[in-house]
C-alpha cells in the first residue's frame, strides 16, 4: 500500500485516508471521567473483572442485544478483542488437525490465531462445506470487511451444524451497534446469544464485542466476550497465569461506557451522516456497492482488479483497502472506512464528483 499512499499524500488538498477503521471523534466526556477518578490503581486488577464491570456488561446484552438474564460467571472482559480472537484457537486447546472456519470475506486475525495454535484455517460461509475436523467456527455479523449481516435464520443454521461437528461457535459482532439498511434500520441485530438462536442453550456458543467502535475507545483495549459459562471459566482460568487483566481504570471506564446509550446514538449518527454522503459519491465514481448493510465499512467494486481502483482512487487523494487482503475471494473489491473526520468525508465526496 506504501506507493498508494505516497500518491495520495501528494494531492493539493492532502490525503483523505480511508483505509483503516480507526476511531477519529472523542472520547465520550462520561468514560474519560470515569477512567480519571480510577487512577488510584494500586492493586492488581481483577481478570474476571470487577463486580460492577460484569454486571454492566450484562445488564447491555439484555437492553441492547435482546440477551436476558446473563450470570457473572458467563461474561469476561478481554483486553480488545484482537487478543481474544488472536489467541481463542489456543486457549481452547486446537491444534494439529483441528480446523477453525472463518468468513470468506474476513478480518486476518481469525486465520492468524487458527495458524498460531497450529490449526487449520479454512474460508466458508455455507455450514454444509465444513468438515467433520471443525473444532472452531468464527462468525462476524456485522462483518468487517463486507458489512454483511446474519439474521436469527442465519445464526441458527451455523450454530446447528456446530453442534453437530461438536465445535465451539465464536461470534465477532463488535459492529453491532451500526445497522443502516433494510431491516437493520430499524431492528437490532441479532447476537448468537439470542434466545431464538440459543432456545436457552448456551453452550459451545460465545459472543465478542468491543467498545472501540460504539464509543470511541480503540486507545483503551476495552471488550468483552459473554456466553458458555464452561468456555468462560477456561478462559478466565488460562488469562489469570497469562497475566491478561484488562487494567482497573480501563475496567471503570467500561462501566461507564456500557451505562450510557446516549454517546452510543449520537456517534451512530455521526456515521449515519458521513456515510450518507460518501456513499452516493463512490457509486457516481462507479464503484457498485455490495451488502454494506451495516458497519464501519462501505465495500464494493468497479469490476475490475481491486488494485487498478485503488490506484484510482490514490489519483484522487483517497486511499482505501484492497479486496485481496480480506481474503483471496475478492480479487475486484475494495473497502472504504466511514472513520474520518466530516472535513475529510465530505472532501473525498467532492474529489469522486
Amino acid at each position: 500500500m506504501r506507493p498508494y499512499a505516497e500518491i495520495a499524500r501528494r494531492h493539493p488538498d492532502g490525503i483523505v485516508d480511508l483505509s483503516i477503521g480507526s476511531p477519529v471523534d472523542p472520547t465520550p466526556a462520561l468514560v474519560r471521567e470515569a477512567l480519571s477518578g480510577a487512577t488510584d490503581a494500586h492493586s492488581y486488577p481483577q481478570t474476571a473483572g470487577t463486580p460492577a464491570l460484569r454486571e454492566a456488561i450484562a445488564a447491555w446484552f439484555a437492553r441492547r442485544r435482546g440477551v436476558p438474564a446473563l450470570a457473572e460467571n458467563e461474561v469476561l472482559p478481554t483486553i480488545g478483542s484482537k487478543e481474544l480472537v488472536a489467541w481463542l484457537p489456543l486457549m481452547l486447546g486446537l491444534g494439529e488437525g483441528d480446523v477453525v472456519i472463518h468468513p470468506r470475506a474476513a478480518y486476518p486475525s481469525y486465520a492468524v490465531g487458527a495458524q498460531i495454535a497450529g490449526a487449520q484455517p479454512i474460508a466458508s460461509d455455507d455450514p454444509h462445506e465444513w468438515p467433520a475436523s471443525t473444532r472452531l467456527v468464527w462468525l462476524n455479523s456485522p462483518g468487517n470487511p463486507d458489512g454483511a449481516v446474519l439474521d436469527v435464520a442465519g445464526l441458527s443454521k451455523a450454530v446447528a451444524r456446530a453442534r453437530e461437528l461438536g465445535a465451539v461457535v465464536a461470534s465477532d459482532e463488535c459492529y453491532a451497534e451500526l445497522g443502516w439498511d433494510g431491516p437493520w434500520a430499524t431492528d437490532p441485530v441479532p447476537s448468537v446469544l439470542d434466545p431464538r438462536v440459543t432456545h436457552g442453550e448456551t453452550a459451545g456458543l460465545l459472543a465478542v464485542y468491543s467498545l472501540s467502535k460504539q464509543s470511541n475507545l480503540a486507545g483503551y483495549r476495552a471488550a468483552f466476550v459473554a456466553g458458555d459459562s464452561a468456555l468462560i471459566e477456561r478462559l478466565l482460568v488460562i488469562r489469570k497465569h497469562a497475566g491478561m487483566m484488562p487494567p482497573a481504570p480501563v475496567q471503570a471506564a467500561m462501566v461507564a461506557a456500557l451505562g450510557d446509550d446516549a454517546h452510543v446514538e449520537a456517534q451512530k449518527e455521526l456515521y449515519r451522516r458521513r456515510r450518507d454522503i460518501l456513499r452516493p459519491a463512490l457509486e457516481k465514481f462507479g464503484l457498485h456497492i455490495d451488502r454494506s448493510e451495516a458497519g464501519l465499512y462501505l465495500w464494493g467494486t468497479t469490476g475490475d482488479d481491486a488494485w487498478q481502483t485503488i490506484a484510482e482512487l490514490a489519483e484522487r487523494g483517497i486511499l482505501a483497502g484492497p479486496g485481496p487482503f480480506y481474503g483471496e475471494h475478492y480479487p475486484n473489491h475494495v473497502r472504504l472506512s466511514l472513520t474520518a473526520t466530516d472535513e475529510r468525508i465530505q472532501a473525498a465526496a467532492n474529489r469522486l464528483g
